[in-house]
């Protein structure tokens, strides 16, 4: 039997491949550019390196709106719990233009709702 006392991550953690956990480099790539002059190029290391920081950036807000959830002993995490999570860790800014987008596509949902 092999000893795991060693090991800090979970069996999750160790069949995902880290890869698996960024977001895809050619939609980070795609973002950049939309912010740039036509003509500029983006080099590979800072693709790279902006994957690395929006997808801890995700996963720092997705985790303090998991731990709101786990306190109020709910499942299921809403985009609610996301923007309190972001006031929550000082993203003010964000929180607010993530509620009015949040509320602008519930709109939209519920306008191809009554659609159907």
């Amino acid at each position: 039997m092999a000893d795991n006392s060693g090991d800090s991550a979970s069996n999750n953690d160790q069949s995902v491949p880290e890869q698996d956990l960024l977001l895809p480099i050619a939609n980070v790539g795609r973002i950049m550019k939309q912010n740039l002059p036509a003509n500029a190029k983006v080099s590979k290391e800072s693709k790279e390196t902006m994957q690395e920081c929006v997808s801890e950036f995700i996963c720092f807000v997705t985790e303090e709106a998991s731990e709101r959830c786990r306190r109020e002993k709910r499942k299921i995490l809403s985009g609610d719990d996301i923007c309190g999570a972001m006031q929550t860790l000082g993203f003010d800014n964000y929180a607010g233009t993530m509620k009015r987008y949040l509320e602008k596509y519930r709109q939209s949902e519920g306008g191809r709702a009554n659609q159907e």
